[in-house]
């Protein structure tokens, strides 16, 4: 039996002798992989895998808990009942609630078909599996952005667009960044014109298209980076209940005894919310990335 199926029957057993009770925590992802030894994407499947069982439900404030039960029979619905609203868009756009609500782990055929009040495999008419859903989803989101054709005027005011309307979809879908792979692209219609749009702002710059490709890729990069950040603490928020400010305010005192000591005399010259405004994280870097990449335009051609 694979480690996470073995930590998934563990579980399930205390679930079911009653050891976990209804609305009690379940270990979070980072406990699993601690507890048990194992990796994070392993504890990820463990989570995952009693998600799409019902046996857990993600509430804000509390974290993932044991999911109620219900002792009275499911009703049996017509048979086409759901039917005039089962397409694909409806599909999408209820995982895209449910992972804005809850993230990508939260999401799973079994809690989407709950939510439309469907079976689940009727689901499997329109997308093969969660990585199939996962892929259709960003696209699915990615045609929020409106790209303006040309758009401003000059390379850089281009590249500064796409990235700002980039960082507020990330802004908008926290889950968006896990998703993303520039490894294993997203070969999929919104997806790509993304990065057709910032190859074309690109043009009359006299770069090779690898060089132009490059750029895109890092700019999409710096956004995701930065998003990842952000959708962490949202995590972590989550899971724990307590808001970063909370978290400060907790640190505040072992933070002031380790800057006193007057070994760190420039970080305690620092204003506290510098390091947690990742707005300003994210402007700091794409100025600073778009410098040097105008810098790089005026050094003459190699020979």
């Amino acid at each position: 039996m694979p480690p996470y199926r073995t930590i998934v029957a563990e579980l399930r057993a205390r679930i079911a002798k009653g050891e976990l009770r209804p609305g009690d925590r379940v270990p979070s992802v980072r406990e699993i992989a601690r507890r048990w030894g194992v990796a994070v994407a392993t504890a990820t499947k463990v989570m995952a895998a009693l998600r799409d069982e019902g046996l857990v439900e993600t509430k804000v404030g509390s974290g993932t808990v044991v999911a109620a039960r219900s002792d009275q029979p499911e009703q049996q619905q017509p048979a086409d009942a759901g039917k005039s609203a089962l397409n694909r868009e409806h599909t999408l756009r209820t995982a895209v609630a449910i992972a804005d609500r809850e993230g990508l782990d939260a999401v799973s055929m079994r809690r989407i078909a709950a939510e439309m009040g469907v079976g689940a495999m009727s689901l499997y008419r329109h997308v093969a599996g969660k990585d199939e859903l996962v892929t259709q989803m960003t696209d699915l989101v990615f045609g929020e952005v409106e790209l303006p054709r040309p758009g401003p005027d000059g390379w850089r005011a281009k590249l500064e667009l796409i990235a700002r309307r980039q960082w507020e979809l990330c802004r908008r879908h926290l889950w968006l960044p896990r998703a993303i792979s520039f490894t294993r692209p997203l070969l999929v219609p919104r997806v790509m014109e993304h990065t057709e749009w910032t190859l074309r702002a690109l043009d009359g710059l006299g770069l090779p298209i690898q060089t132009r490709l490059r750029e895109a890729l890092t700019l999409h990069t710096l956004v995701v980076s930065a998003a990842l950040t952000m959708a962490q603490e949202a995590e972590a928020e989550q899971e724990t209940g307590v808001t970063l400010e909370r978290w400060w305010l907790a640190q505040r005192e072992q933070a002031d005894a380790l800057l006193g000591t007057g070994r760190f005399p420039l970080l305690a010259t620092v204003p506290e919310e510098t390091a947690t405004d990742v707005d300003g994280l994210f402007e700091y870097g794409l100025a600073r990335h778009l410098d040097g990449f105008a810098a790089m335009l005026e050094r003459p051609p190699s020979p």
